[in-house]
């Protein structure tokens, strides 16, 4: 009953009330970034794979501006992300754009992170179960670790959440991602250097399994 009918609601009354009460706040970083990005733009929006895989654009506030070298390549990340954008990933405040996803029915507030489309065909059997629900603003692996768990680990938990969703165990996981938050814990600025890209990661590991037969 949770799982398919009340989770749904639950997420789009929190999503609802977040965008109203949120809106100033919400308003005032748009402003911010506006000057922080240089022209570059306010919000980041992605391709991410939902439920059943289906596609959709994520939606996020961009920390990053749009500077590039003199052969017109972008420069690296590290250089791009701005102080302010700094503190919005340092404080997931850069994720509060989400919950218009979440309010429209791509994402819920609790489930697997949505990833890259381009993760699609290096997951195994198992690991493609955790695209059965809407992915999730926060979710088990998020409290357990977040970016730092390799990506084995934390495809399991993303699984295991799929597996077993109930209303006393999403209540807890939002208590256990307010207290992560609060703490600043396990918040990575950079995830290219924490988590690493999980294809490229994936495809070495398979290169050097193959060299070795």
């Amino acid at each position: 009953m949770y799982k398919n009918y009340l989770k749904r609601v639950f997420d789009f009354s929190i999503a609802l009330f977040a965008i109203v009460i949120a809106s100033p706040l919400m308003i005032t970083v748009a402003v911010w970034l506006h000057f922080a990005n240089k022209g570059a733009g306010v919000f980041f929006l992605q391709e991410r794979p939902g439920r059943y895989g289906k596609i959709f654009k994520v939606v996020k506030y961009k920390t990053m501006t749009d500077e590039k070298d003199e052969s017109g390549n972008l420069l690296p990340d590290s250089e791009r992300l701005t102080q302010f954008g700094k503190i919005l990933r340092a404080t997931s405040l850069d994720e509060l754009p989400e919950a218009f996803n979440i309010a429209k029915g791509d994402m819920s507030i609790l489930g697997p992170r949505p990833l890259l489309p381009s993760y699609l065909p290096w997951y195994t059997e198992r690991e493609r179960h955790r695209h059965d629900v809407r992915p999730g603003l926060s979710g088990l692996a998020q409290v357990n670790g977040r970016n730092y768990l390799d990506w084995d680990k934390r495809f399991e938990l993303d699984v295991q959440y799929t597996e077993k969703i109930t209303f006393l165990g999403d209540v807890k996981i939002i208590f256990q991602t307010v207290k992560k938050f609060l703490s600043h814990s396990n918040i990575a600025t950079d995830t290219n250097k924490t988590e690493g890209n999980m294809a490229e990661i994936r495809a070495e590991k398979l290169k050097n399994e193959n060299s070795n037969k």
